[in-house]
């Protein structure tokens, strides 16, 4: 078994990733301009303001990932605030689990065969672990709808359907779509969050389906 699937996809890119059902795909992007394009870019930048303010973001859910030869799935639960998050996903079947933690001062992953990885950031750890480059930094952002820091990760595209919504990003390499959101607001004033998000980047595909937001969550453990 290849160490990709040994470690049940661990936690690499599983904020963008998800147990979906079927083909479905995001709605179908349309060229916005003038007072609609206006419009659609608030509607972003009101979420991405209401979260900065919001304190601590934590969401849990089914995850999915798959690279081509190698996959594995099952559920997450992701606490994140600025630098610091702490994200567990266990197996479906054997329930085995694996831990991320990570902050300013290092990373610690957990659950592995010969005992935790720790190093300098989770980037690196999880590409030590997987030999995949993972913008660890970018994936609340993108799971939550909204550009991950341009200053880090390079300039965001944004696409929208025909009424304004957001329906995808392209950054840092990766293709983001957003292929269904709530239907209740986790988010007054700033739109619902999302239900489901799929994403890509070469053979390298993770869907996402979240079934539960907490904005301002109190950090796991009470730690």
């Amino acid at each position: 078994m290849s160490r990709l699937a040994r470690l049940a996809s661990l936690l690499v890119m599983a904020v963008l990733a998800g147990c979906a059902t079927g083909p479905v795909r995001a709605p179908a992007a349309v060229t916005l301009s003038g007072p609609a394009l206006a419009a659609a870019m608030a509607g972003v930048e009101a979420r991405e303001a209401l979260l900065a303010r919001s304190g601590p973001l934590a969401f849990n859910g089914r995850v999915a990932l798959t690279n081509g030869a190698d996959g594995g799935n099952g559920r997450l639960e992701w606490w994140q605030s600025g630098e610091r998050f702490q994200a567990m996903l266990r197996a479906p079947v054997t329930r085995q689990g694996w831990s991320l933690v990570a902050g300013p001062g290092g990373a610690r992953l957990d659950g592995l065969e010969g005992g935790p990885l720790v190093g300098p950031d989770p980037g690196w750890l999880l590409q030590e672990a997987t030999g995949m480059e993972v913008p660890v930094a970018a994936l609340a952002a993108w799971a939550a709808g909204t550009r991950a820091d341009e200053a880090v990760h390079g300039r965001a595209r944004l696409e929208f359907d025909a009424d304004g919504r957001l329906v995808r990003i392209r950054q840092a390499g990766w293709t983001i779509d957003y292929v269904s959101w709530q239907a209740e607001s986790a988010a007054p004033g700033a739109g619902p969050l999302l239900r489901r998000v799929d994403a890509e980047r070469g053979d390298e595909r993770v869907r996402l389906v979240v079934d539960d937001w907490v904005l301002g969550a109190p950090a796991p453990g009470g730690s």
